[in-house]
């Protein structure tokens, strides 16, 4: 079925987007966008996901600049860093790569990311500013779900969408970015009843509760539209949360697993942090 979301192709094209964009910023200030990924410890996910952060910076044409930080580092020790990070007038856009050791405290690492820098838009000022429709930088996963939406001609205005997972990363702020399109937003959880029945009202469903194959085909009608945020391990490969097999048949439109949403993380990552160094070229 000729129903996929090219997540990859999606995000080649935001990231050519954003390297015409750090091109013509240095040939015309001398700015070079930067960004800076702080990471504590050697969770293997995170060093796969840093790597590819830095080879996306290096295509855009950005600065690029990697701290890794040991296991038992400190909270006081990483505070300091992130504010030397964020002194640095060479970085544009920073973030602090989660997920971090159980013995640090996550919100106060992110929330010492100063507003101007925040690369992945999940400080309590940007979601602030998301809750309250000011501009500024945006959680990048969500955000590139709706960038994957326009893309396919997607009509949200007036559409119901369901988004399935309440967190503060994904699904609080997909709730309110698909809300700013003019959708009507439903949010479920682990505690909601008829969990099939409520989705299967979707016109957009967005899968975001991390557990394997979780949306079968009973929790959606059909031609809607289902982007699966979720990736799970499993001994036989990589899945979402949707039960993509069950689904594709019945979904007008539907991401891959992986291909779909995850290219568009980094590639969100990146606008964001183009955007920072236009802003502080006074763009």
């Amino acid at each position: 079925m000729d129903n996929l979301i090219d997540g990859k192709a999606v995000a080649a094209k935001v990231r050519a987007e954003v390297a015409e964009r750090t091109k013509k910023l240095h040939d015309e200030t001398g700015i070079l966008a930067g960004l800076a990924v702080i990471i504590v410890g050697e969770d293997p996910a995170s060093q796969v996901y840093v790597a590819n952060k830095h080879k996306a910076c290096h295509e855009a044409g950005m600065h690029s600049l990697e701290i890794v930080m040991p296991a038992e580092t400190t909270q006081d020790e990483l505070h300091a860093q992130i504010d030397a990070v964020a002194a640095d007038p060479a970085i544009h856009g920073m973030i602090v790569q989660m997920p971090l050791p159980d013995h640090l405290d996550t919100d106060a690492a992110l929330n010492r990311i100063p507003f101007d820098k925040d690369a992945d838009g999940l400080t309590a000022d940007a979601m602030g500013r998301l809750m309250t429709l000011q501009p500024g930088p945006l959680p990048c996963t969500p955000a590139g779900c709706i960038e994957l939406l326009k893309a396919y001609g997607v009509e949200m205005k007036g559409a119901h969408a369901v988004v399935v997972g309440r967190s503060e990363i994904v699904g609080k702020p997909q709730a309110h970015l698909l809300l700013k399109e003019d959708c009507t937003v439903t949010i479920c959880h682990s505690r909601t009843k008829d969990l099939p029945g409520i989705c299967s009202q979707a016109d957009i469903l967005v899968a975001a509760v991390g557990r394997p194959k979780m949306i079968g085909a009973d929790c959606v009608k059909d031609g809607a539209v289902v982007i699966d945020v979720g990736i799970n391990r499993l001994p036989e490969g990589l899945c979402g949360d949707v039960d993509f097999d069950a689904v594709q048949p019945k979904a007008k439109l539907i991401t891959p697993v992986p291909g779909g949403v995850g290219p568009m993380t980094i590639a969100m990552l990146l606008k964001n942090t183009i955007e920072a160094a236009e802003r502080s070229a006074g763009r």
